[in-house]
């Protein structure tokens, strides 16, 4: 239930309806589904749990690049040490990652600084 704190935002007890539907026609929930993969980052054996849709997107971009997808987390690694000294959770980096990819991809800007 939604409780609105701006006007027309909806009430406590009461659903509100929305215009824009986010589960398309057709939405797979296997894309939702997480899945734990073994992967190299910089020589470094670890685990990655990602749903199935970002690791789509992520063989999309490695297959862009040319190189797998350990080659690609590595460079994202390597780069987010390089430039911001690391990041606590790379879990959440990559899915930034890739929805910036797949918003640039759409023709979006991710109106990000």
């Amino acid at each position: 239930m939604i409780q609105g704190k701006e006007p027309g935002e909806g009430v406590r007890g009461r659903f509100q309806s929305i215009r824009v539907d986010p589960f398309v026609r057709g939405f797979d929930m296997q894309l939702a589904r997480p899945l734990a993969r073994s992967i190299r980052l910089n020589g470094f054996a670890t685990c990655l749990r990602l749903e199935q849709v970002y690791w789509d997107i992520l063989g999309d971009m490695a297959q862009l690049n040319s190189c797998s997808i350990s080659t690609l987390l590595s460079h994202v690694d390597r780069e987010v040490h390089l430039r911001h000294g690391g990041v606590r959770n790379f879990s959440a980096l990559v899915r930034v990652v890739c929805v910036v990819h797949s918003l640039k991809e759409a023709g979006m800007d991710h109106g990000g600084a």
